[in-house]
């Protein structure tokens, strides 16, 4: 190879190293952008017992009696009236 240089052993290692450190580095930066951005736009929620709310139907997250989220698959399910503060 020419101008090119072989990295072997130890050496390869340590440079793999440092870039994966670097990549985490840039994926929290990105992450503590993104969310810094969100949480400007989000709203605490407070429920008082005798509210009526829906819940979201998130099949990834085990919700499967509900239906497969579909096209003409429910998204939100209810209303429930809440009952007590926790």
């Amino acid at each position: 190879m020419v101008g090119e240089r072989v990295i072997e052993g130890p050496e390869m290692i340590e440079v793999t190293n440092k870039k994966v450190v670097v990549a985490k580095e840039k994926l929290k930066e990105a992450r503590t952008r993104q969310k810094s951005y969100v949480d400007k736009h989000r709203r605490a929620l407070e429920f008082q017992p005798g509210d009526h709310v829906f819940l979201k139907v998130s099949p990834a997250h085990g919700v499967r009696r509900f239906g497969i989220k579909g096209k003409l698959s429910p998204r939100f399910i209810g209303p429930f009236e809440i009952l007590d503060r926790v």
